[in-house]
């Protein structure tokens, strides 16, 4: 499966890869098909699963059609 523009990297366990001068990505663990990621961010970033980002977009639009059909 080809993703554009993405940058894709080989790391091993330790390894980091720097997202800016506030972000770093650790390879913490490789098992099977499985990749732990440690992740350090300043607090004020959320930092989240993506399938939870989703999850939390479809409750927010679903309690904003809510919300707009109380007020017609």
């Amino acid at each position: 499966m080809e993703i554009p523009n993405v940058l894709v990297v080989s790391r091993k366990i330790g390894e980091r890869i720097l997202i800016g001068d506030k972000i770093a990505v650790t390879v913490v663990k490789v098992s099977g098909g499985a990749v732990r990621l440690g992740i350090e961010a300043p607090a004020e970033l959320a930092v989240m699963r993506e399938e939870l980002a989703l999850e939390i977009e479809e409750a927010e639009k679903a309690a904003l059609d809510e919300t707009q059909i109380f007020q017609k």
